[in-house]
């Protein structure tokens, strides 16, 4: 997922999507525990797109709040 494609997602569809990548994590993670997981770098990914979402998700918040101001 590219981070251009986060940016313009709601916060509520950023919360979904965040939901979704956590699931999807903890499933690889179990995978990759009994040795069945196919793709040892899906996890990396997805720690990345977790990253990625929760950045969006603080910037947004601090834009409600009124904190953009880029001197301090």
């Amino acid at each position: 997922m590219k981070i251009n494609e986060i940016k313009y997602l709601s916060v509520a569809e950023l919360n979904a999507k965040l939901k979704e990548l956590n699931s999807e994590l903890f499933n690889l993670r179990f995978s990759h525990a009994t040795r069945s997981l196919a793709n040892p770098m899906a996890l990396h990914n997805i720690k990345k797109d977790i990253a990625r979402v929760k950045t969006i998700l603080r910037e947004k918040e601090l834009q409600e709040k009124g904190g953009n101001d880029g001197n301090k």
